[in-house]
């Protein structure tokens, strides 16, 4: 593994969590982590409330869309250090083939877009997700990955969200 780790968060529909593991690890890791995002069945679009969180990072929003996980898995993709899932359904899907030795791991997430009981809800839901990312993101950061081998970071991988699952 190199000094910039490359990390994939996949959902099914690409358009909330898995955006939200893009913008988080590419901006909380000041160039440790360079975050990508994709789905099984893309909606196509991002998700404004997304869309607002990631302008509230500064990340640049013409780097975000909702994209198939088809396009990591071609020669001359980016090659994945880590590929995190952060939906159940993603997470028991067929995935195609990642070039590399990524590491994976299961983050799961309740789907904030799901909330149906108003915006603000809907907001209070994605405000979730988002801390539970940045915290498990942040554990990930002071991992000593160079140390590690691919068994140890899969386990910690695991461990990082199972300490934080019911926060």
């Amino acid at each position: 593994m190199s000094n910039q780790y490359n990390i994939l968060f996949l959902c099914t529909g690409n358009s909330a969590r898995s955006i939200l593991g893009e913008v988080l690890a590419t901006t909380l890791s000041h160039g440790r982590f360079r975050g990508y995002s994709a789905g099984s069945r893309p909606s196509k679009y991002v998700h404004p409330i997304a869309l607002r969180i990631a302008r509230q990072l500064d990340y640049p929003l013409e780097l975000l869309n909702s994209k198939s996980w088809d396009e990591f898995g071609v020669d001359g993709a980016v090659r994945m250090d880590f590929i995190i899932t952060v939906c159940d359904s993603a997470a028991g899907e067929e995935c195609p083939y990642w070039p590399g030795h990524a590491v994976s791991a299961h983050w799961g997430f309740a789907d904030p877009v799901a909330v149906d009981s108003g915006d603000a809800a809907m907001l209070d839901a994605f405000r979730q997700v988002e801390m539970g990312l940045r915290n498990r993101i942040e554990l990930l950061m002071d991992l000593p990955i160079d140390k590690l081998d691919h068994v140890q970071i899969k386990d910690e991988l695991q461990s990082i969200h199972h300490r934080l699952k019911f926060r």
